[in-house]
Formats: structure tokens, C-alpha cells, sequence
């Protein structure tokens, strides 16, 4: 026998040739595994617990002692060979299963990138900010009040006594406090400012909110922001009140707007006016909006009556006064053509992203 060269029994052969046809075929059939889960029942048909190359590990007993050292040895690299030829295959159908995927989902990075979103500010908010701005143009300064009034605050000391009728026109939210409530207007600013200022001059904007118990409906809320404006002095007249509206309304609604004044009543104001503009829904031809009369009311005003400035420290001897107030949602409802007061409380995205 030449050196080198083992002796197998017929059967020790016979089961080598078989070992060595395992070998040819698992390589071919690894071949033809074109996605992992052919690849896995291969896996599973070859080196798994009742795999081929298991049952072929089971062959040791048939083979002469003297010869099982060597089957042993063949057995181990046939695994080996193809445990690597596994992991190899394995590895390439991921590579080629990421190649797919990335041509699939290709990315054109010549595209234009998507804009992240950005917050704004509700339209009620802008509007009340471009009515300050404007105000503040015309020398008026910005005051905050409480929202949490007293009776004595909220109506008798605006000329409103117990039992007066002009009550009537509010529908107020009462606390279990007595005498205490939430401000229905934002006048009992007036007061405030006034005893703050007395005896001068005084030109102001009180800005917030007022809380009535009433019906919501597209015209009214519950809860609504107010503008309060005050201005007081030696020499205040009504033609001075006239030119201050007119400039606000050049200033916020353009010059093509058309204004209208009316006699009307507040008991804290004496002569009182109602101004109203065109309604920019219909253009002035008749709407739901602005109950077919062709125009919206957008602030009540009038000249302080004496009792309210007396009631804030001024002699109405020496003193005069003007007084207005509107609604930031009101004037928005004006300003954007929204026909229904109610969008501005449903934080419907499909409203408040268009302005």
C-alpha cells in the first residue's frame, strides 16, 4: 500500500461515496434557493436534527474502527463546507433582497423637501393684534383688567343700579360668591383705569375676555373677546370719537369699506351710537350673515356719561369722554368673510390653516 493511502472496506467505501454525493447534491440544490425560505427547508433537509449530513454522522457505526477516525474527519468538513456555503447564500439573497427593496423605494434626491409644519396664530388672536397695532398708532395704550368682576364694578357704578332694565341686556354668569361674577362686558375696565389715572388725561385700550349666558349660535358665543377703548380729557367731543372710528376702519378694512353711524342706547354712554360696515359677505345686497339688511355691526360707542366719570374720579364739569367697544371675532368675521362666529371655538385645522 502506498504511503498516504487509506483501505476502506467495500461498505466503508460505498458509505464514502455516498457522503461524497451528499456533497454534490446539497451544492446543487443550494443553487436553485432563490429567497430564504428555500434556502431554510435546505437548511433543514441537510444539517438540521433529521438532516441528510445528521443521518450520514449516524453511518460511524458502520465503518471499521481503524477507518472512523478518517470518516469522522470527511463528515466535519462536508459539514463545515457546507454550514460556510449556508451563511454565503444566506448573505447573498439578503444583499439582493436590500437591492430590490432599495430600487423599489427609490429616493429622488433632486425632489424638493417636504416643509415641516408651522404654527401660526388663530385669526382671533391676529385680528386683536392688528386692532391694538392700529390703536396703539393712534397714541392709545393697552390695559389688562380682571375677568372676575363685582356687581358694583360689573353695573351699578356704569349707571346701573339694581333692578335697572338696561341689566336685562346681559345674561350674566353669577358665582356662588355673592355679588361676584364673570364680566359680561369689558367696560368695568373703564372704572379701573379711571380711578387709577384721575385726574389725567386718559387714552386707552382694554383688551379680553367676557362670558354671557346666552344662545351659541353663528352670530353669539358664550364666551367672546372684547376691545374696550377709552380716551378722556379736557376737550373730548363726539366729532373726535367720529374721526378715531374712521381712522380704525381705513386702517383695517381699506378705504373702499363703507361705514355707517346710528343712534342707539347704553346706559354707560350718553349720546350712544352703533357703527356698522358693509357686510363684506354679500357686498351689502343681503345675506344670512347680516340678516338680509346689507350691513354688520362692529362696535358700540358713545360719549361717557357723566355718572361713569364721576363714578372714576373726574368732574364732568371739566372732563369728557368717549368710550367704544367691539369684538376681535366680529371684526375677523368682517375682515376674512367667515359667516359663522362659532368656526372660531371648533378647532377645525381645515379653518384656522387657511389664515
Amino acid at each position: 500500500m502506498a504511503p498516504g493511502v487509506s483501505f476502506f472496506p467495500c461498505a466503508a467505501l460505498a458509505i464514502m461515496a455516498d457522503l461524497a454525493s451528499l456533497e454534490k447534491r446539497s451544492f446543487a440544490e443550494l443553487e436553485t434557493c432563490t429567497d430564504e425560505a428555500a434556502l431554510h427547508a435546505w437548511h433543514t433537509g441537510y444539517l438540521g436534527k433529521q438532516g441528510e449530513l445528521t443521518a450520514a454522522i449516524k453511518e460511524v457505526g458502520k465503518i471499521p474502527s481503524s477507518e472512523r477516525r478518517a470518516y469522522g474527519q470527511e463528515v466535519n468538513r462536508v459539514k463545515d463546507v457546507l454550514t460556510r456555503a449556508y451563511e454565503a447564500r444566506l448573505e447573498k439573497l439578503k444583499d439582493e433582497a436590500l437591492v430590490r427593496s432599495l430600487q423599489a423605494d427609490a429616493l429622488d434626491v433632486t425632489l424638493p423637501g417636504r416643509q415641516g409644519f408651522r404654527g401660526r396664530l388663530h385669526p382671533a388672536t391676529q385680528t386683536l393684534r392688528d386692532i391694538c397695532a392700529i390703536f396703539a398708532d393712534l397714541g392709545f395704550q393697552i390695559y389688562r383688567s380682571r375677568e372676575v368682576e363685582d356687581d358694583l364694578t360689573n353695573f351699578e357704578l356704569l349707571n346701573m343700579p339694581p333692578h335697572h332694565p338696561a341689566r336685562d341686556m346681559f345674561d350674566t354668569f353669577h358665582t356662588t360668591t355673592p355679588g361676584v361674577l364673570l364680566r359680561t362686558h369689558t367696560s368695568p375696565g373703564q372704572i379701573h383705569v379711571m380711578r387709577e389715572h384721575c385726574p389725567r388725561p386718559v387714552r386707552v385700550i382694554l383688551p379680553g375676555m367676557c362670558y354671557r349666558y346666552e344662545a351659541i349660535t353663528m352670530r353669539s358665543e358664550i364666551m367672546f373677546q372684547q376691545v374696550e377703548g377709552l380716551a378722556i380729557g379736557t376737550r373730548v367731543t363726539m366729532a373726535d370719537l367720529k374721526g378715531t372710528i374712521s381712522a380704525f376702519a381705513r386702517r383695517l378694512f381699506g378705504e373702499e369699506r363703507q361705514v355707517r353711524i346710528r343712534s342707539s342706547y347704553f346706559p354707560f354712554t350718553e349720546p350712544s351710537i352703533e357703527v356698522d360696515m358693509d357686510c363684506i359677505v354679500c357686498a351689502g345686497k343681503g345675506c344670512s350673515l347680516c340678516k338680509r339688511s346689507g350691513w354688520l355691526e362692529i362696535m358700540g360707542a358713545g360719549m361717557v356719561h357723566p355718572v361713569v366719570l364721576k363714578n372714576g374720579g373726574y368732574d364732568p364739569d371739566q372732563f369728557s369722554g368717549f368710550a367704544f367697544g367691539m369684538g376681535p371675532q366680529r371684526i375677523a368675521m368682517l375682515k376674512y368673510a367667515i359667516d359663522d362666529i362659532r368656526q372660531f371655538w371648533a378647532n377645525d385645522l381645515r379653518f384656522l390653516q387657511q389664515f
